[in-house]
């Protein structure tokens, strides 16, 4: 199965979005790499490389990352792991992490998840577009 990684400034945020994609799928490996070390607000290099190696069962791994900073220091990941393959995903954290999550416990690939997350991030979440 593809691993996910939540990565977010906060610790608190990228459990809680752990916690609803394991909800809605128990058995998909996802991790939560929040916050500093000292439990600061923050994005720590650390903290998500040894996510991406806890869930890195040899399918890949996709993170989603909150803003800022969060992607950049998740592309130094990357970077950092080149033996590994990563894909950072461009979506809706939450919505995305679900996905991302249903998708991996189905048993769907690292490129084909990743293309299902680029097509839901224009699902928009009210009819009237307001």
């Amino acid at each position: 199965m593809v691993g996910i990684v939540i990565v977010s400034h906060s610790q608190k945020l990228a459990e809680g979005v752990v916690e609803i994609a394991t909800m809605m799928a128990a058995d998909a490996p996802i991790a939560a790499a929040g916050g500093l070390e000292e439990g600061g607000f923050g994005t720590s290099f650390e903290r998500i490389t040894e996510a991406v190696q806890d869930v890195d069962q040899g399918d890949g791994v996709a993170i989603l990352m909150d803003m800022g900073s969060a992607v950049m220091t998740a592309e130094m990941v990357c970077e950092a792991l080149d033996d590994t393959k990563i894909r950072l995903l461009d979506a809706p954290l939450v919505e995305g992490a679900v996905l991302a999550a249903v998708e991996s416990q189905m048993g769907t690939s690292l490129d084909d998840l990743a293309a299902k997350i680029g097509e839901a991030r224009e699902v928009r979440k009210l009819s009237s577009g307001v």
